[in-house]
């Protein structure tokens, strides 16, 4: 998805804003969940990617585990460890990957669009092991555009969201904990699409309740033009939030670039390409100070979204 349009004065001075006022930041407040990107490669290439993940995208290429081992002897408890892309699957090393953060005695959310790199049999008989020995700090999430098949294969290509079906089917018959990630139309209201995503989970046999936000995730629709207003810092008090409750308060992202020598951290999943939001080479580096919500996805997914990448 490309990034929004806005003028060229706002966003553009990490302090103030476009009308000169003190731009809002967020503050460290402890770390609830360490996303692990595998890299901007995926099967396929959705309209509406927040990323731009495709067949083609190496920007970000494939971590290993010894990219992720230091990052883990960092974490001094048991944390939600989130593995993301791109499609987590094509990644060589992501069963190897998924026991390290398992048997650390971490939880664990991956998010999938459960197609055919999920099916592979090696991946396959991998899961099925992970789920025998550590199934109640597993979670698959598998984000689904639509609960419509049409709007679902528009945006993701035909025959997607049969694809789809398929892999959940053989996740909820092989007892692995699944959730569900979908989108509210900007047209529909929250009660439908939980209605409607529920309906088709009853469909598939899942165990999954849509008014449970942690098996529903329904995340805000991105207009690529939307022009939203800049966050300042009596914001907070305007829309009755606190900054404690923003993503960037107690999630960061690994990531390694292309060519890098070693991999990064970011204090965003979805700014993968600003600059300013790559933090540090640890976490401790990646976390001293606070994030100043200068691009237009803090305001329009996080701070007036409500959106978290989380459970």
């Amino acid at each position: 998805m490309a990034d929004s349009d806005y003028a060229p004065t706002k966003f553009s001075d990490p302090d103030v804003t476009a009308k000169g006022e003190t731009r809002a930041s967020v503050g460290w407040t402890g770390l609830k969940t360490l996303w692990l990107n595998t890299g901007t490669l995926c099967n396929i290439e959705c309209a509406n990617c927040y990323i731009e993940s495709s067949p083609r995208n190496d920007r970000l290429v494939y971590l290993s585990r010894a990219d992720v081992r230091p990052f883990l002897e960092e974490i001094d408890q048991p944390i939600e460890i989130g593995i993301t892309g791109g499609e987590p699957f094509m990644c060589p090393e992501i069963l190897g990957i998924m026991e390290d953060v398992l048997s650390a005695g971490h939880s664990l959310l991956l998010l999938t669009n459960a197609m055919r790199p999920m099916m592979r049999p090696r991946i396959q008989q991998g899961l099925e092991r992970l789920a025998t020995y550590y199934g109640d700090r597993m979670v698959l999430r598998v984000s689904l555009d639509s609960h419509d098949p049409a709007i679902h294969d528009a945006e993701r290509g035909e025959g997607a969201f049969e694809e789809a079906c398929k892999g959940l089917k053989w996740l909820g018959e092989r007892s692995v904990r699944v959730a569900l990630a979908g989108r509210q139309a900007l047209t529909e209201d929250e009660a439908a699409a939980r209605a409607a995503y529920g309906a088709l989970a009853s469909a598939l046999d899942l165990s999954i309740d849509p008014a449970n936000t942690k098996h529903l995730v329904l995340f805000p629709e991105m207009v690529a033009r939307d022009d939203p207003p800049e966050i300042t810092t009596a914001c907070w008090g305007i829309l009755n939030k606190s900054p404690d409750d923003i993503m960037c308060a107690n999630q960061r992202m690994v990531i390694r670039r292309k060519g890098a020598g070693r991999a990064t951290v970011t204090a965003c999943t979805l700014l993968v390409d600003d600059p300013a939001f790559e933090v540090g080479t640890t976490l401790a580096e990646a976390t001293a100070k606070p994030v100043k919500l200068n691009h237009p996805w803090c305001a329009s997914f996080c701070v007036l979204g409500g959106g978290s990448c989380s459970a």
